[in-house]
């Protein structure tokens, strides 16, 4: 069966330096007008051709039956401007990029394991320090998903991450419980979490399709090839790009089909996981692709092994230039969620970034009067 894929290819810094022949991707701060009409059936690519804003409509006018629904679902998805998350007393807008703080309270994370797991008030500062630095969601995680770690059991991540929730509850901030496991997830709500971020996009355990859909919360559905224990198993692709845009595609209707609303699913790429440094790359430069998906959209690069692997096998701690690059590539496609362990660097560099776009949107200088 032929598929079609919507992906923008061209970017300008306003839509005025186009002479308004663009499109603001998903309601952001970033303006394609340049796309590509791809076509591939299985694995092969049958036809790739590129339209402009303006000559988009024309372009899908001509498309077959077969493939014309579903180009315009994408073309409206790319052009959505996606509401603000309210999460419990804070209000996330998704019309610039926002920064979800880590707080891995976990033995063996392969960034910060162990610091904050025996500590509660090195967790609570370290929390607060976030908020304060200007991170609109905590992420915390009582499980290293990292490649090769050892399984862990459901009530040590209680123990782990429930006490991280309650101290992030109490000073208000908005969180986010990164688990698969609907025990978990259930106990985190009930202390105050508002968001589920499953790196196994609710296929870990049947029964968390049903907890998310029930509680009607937010949830975070992340790729990852391995369906088991091992997310990292099966990364084998034809094309990675379009392979985990399906893939992405096919969890977030699987999660409506069980009662999930539209509005509450948000969907994240799985940089690092089961994925090689070309895989990784090429989906970093296909990122404005997802927007055709029509959810918000989170970015978790920071720290991650690709960075490692472009310098010279620099360490976990030493990776924040890497991740700070990583984030702004991800802000310059318009992702509204950047998932970082530095959230500090990260805001100064969004605020720039804010900056620079926010004076390109006002500047008329060489745009003729008449």
């Amino acid at each position: 069966m032929d598929q079609i894929y919507l992906r923008p290819i061209g970017f300008a810094a306003s839509p005025q330096s186009e002479h308004g022949g663009t499109v603001r991707l998903a309601g952001g701060m970033v303006y394609g007008h340049r796309f590509a009409i791809i076509r591939r059936s299985g694995a092969e690519i049958l036809s790739r051709t590129v339209v402009s804003a303006d000559g988009m409509a024309e372009s899908l006018g001509r498309l077959p039956d077969n493939l014309a629904a579903e180009a315009e679902a994408q073309w409206g998805a790319l052009r959505f401007a996606h509401p603000s998350l309210q999460l419990g007393e804070r209000t996330i807008r998704l019309d610039q990029p926002q920064i979800m703080g880590v707080l891995n309270v976990t033995p063996d994370s392969f960034s910060d394991g162990g610091e904050f797991l025996d500590d509660p008030e090195a967790g609570r500062a370290h929390a607060a320090a976030m908020v304060e630095a200007g991170a609109a969601l905590v992420d915390i995680g009582g499980e290293s998903t990292r490649p090769r770690a050892a399984a862990t059991w459901e009530g040590d991540e209680l123990k782990r991450v429930i006490p991280a929730v309650e101290y992030c509850a109490a000073m208000g901030a908005a969180i986010s419980v990164d688990t698969r496991r609907p025990a978990v997830m259930e106990a985190a709500l009930d202390a105050g979490a508002h968001v589920i971020n499953d790196v196994s996009a609710l296929r870990h355990d049947p029964r968390s399709l049903e907890l998310v859909a029930a509680r009607g919360c937010t949830v975070i559905l992340m790729h990852a090839p391995g369906a088991g224990g091992d997310l990292h198993a099966g990364g084998e692709y034809d094309n990675v790009v379009l392979d985990v845009f399906d893939w992405l595609k096919s969890a977030r209707d699987r999660a409506m089909a069980a009662g999930v609303a539209r509005e509450r699913i948000i969907l994240d790429p799985g940089i690092g996981f089961g994925k090689s440094l070309s895989n990784n790359l090429a989906l970093i430069n296909a990122l404005p692709l997802f927007h055709a998906l029509g959810q918000p959209l989170v970015l978790g690069a920071s720290r991650k092994r690709m960075i490692g692997a472009l310098s010279n096998e620099a360490p976990a701690a030493e990776r924040l230039g890497g991740s700070v690059a990583l984030a702004v590539a991800g802000m310059d496609a318009g992702i509204q969620l950047l998932r970082v362990h530095d959230v500090a660097a990260s805001v100064q560099a969004r605020n720039v970034w804010r900056g620079l776009r926010d004076a390109a949107l006002t500047d008329f200088s060489d745009v003729p009067e008449d």
